[in-house]
């Protein structure tokens, strides 16, 4: 009874029930307009099947981005310590840490934890946002609620994308040992961009995602957190083919 309840519980969801729905009305449809129907059929059918934990764990395969890990014990010191900007929800009622999002927040924990390893390092948080308020003051604001100390905290607020980043932070990155904080996801790109720049990073990254523990009921039923991982997978496809693309336009390019 308790998984029959799970099961009609995660089959309620938006996703997985708007979905059923959308595909019931295709197959109704194909009576009048067969292109279409077809077309709208394996486009939603698609949609579902990335979206369930099984589909989706073969997608980002989550033991591929363990190799991006950061292992204390095999860096003795550090000098600078970059977390990447993420996304942020900005709110003047709520307080710093309330308008970064899950991904920021996630970067910056993990660029918290190594400051705290490495007390000497000097913490750099980066990245734009909207209007006056960017991911990288956020970031800072929160950093210093949490007893990281100011004058300890360097800000890049220009960065618009992980390019940006790379070109804007390696003058002061060149020559130091740098440990790179960013999406597990997203790490094998931020670090061929900031390598491009002359700039030898240390991945140590963060916010996975693994499904494999998930229970048999949960692993065939379209979720969002799964659609939202592989979303992420997606745009890093997307994001170093256009890398690729502009180097071989212009083999100085990024």
């Amino acid at each position: 009874m308790f998984e029959l309840k799970k099961i009609l519980g995660a089959m309620l969801m938006p996703l997985p029930l708007l979905g059923i729905l959308c595909f019931i009305a295709l197959v109704i449809a194909l009576r009048t307009n067969k292109l279409s129907a077809y077309i709208g059929i394996f486009a939603i059918s698609f949609l579902l099947l990335v979206s369930t934990p099984f589909i989706g764990q073969q997608i980002i395969d989550p033991s591929s981005q363990l190799k991006y890990t950061f292992h204390s014990n095999q860096q003795p010191a550090l000098d600078k310590i970059v977390v990447l900007g993420c996304d942020v929800n900005p709110n003047p009622q709520l307080s710093a840490n309330s308008q970064l999002g899950n991904c920021a927040k996630s970067r910056l924990v993990e660029g918290l934890r190594l400051a705290n390893i490495y007390p000497n390092a000097q913490l750099i948080v980066s990245g734009g946002g909207y209007a006056k308020v960017t991911n990288s003051s956020l970031m800072q604001q929160t950093a210093i609620s949490l007893g990281v100390d100011a004058t300890r905290i360097k800000q890049n607020p220009a960065a618009m994308d992980t390019a940006d980043e790379a070109r804007l932070l390696a003058p002061t990155l060149v020559d130091f040992k740098v440990a790179l904080v960013t999406s597990a996801s997203h790490m094998a790109r931020a670090s061929d961009l900031f390598n491009a720049q002359g700039v030898d990073v240390i991945p140590a990254a963060t916010d996975f995602y693994d499904f494999s523990a998930w229970p048999t009921h949960k692993q065939y039923i379209p979720n969002v957190e799964v659609l939202k991982a592989v979303t992420r997978y997606w745009r890093e496809v997307l994001g170093s083919a256009w890398i690729n693309v502009r180097r071989w336009i212009d083999p100085e390019a990024l």
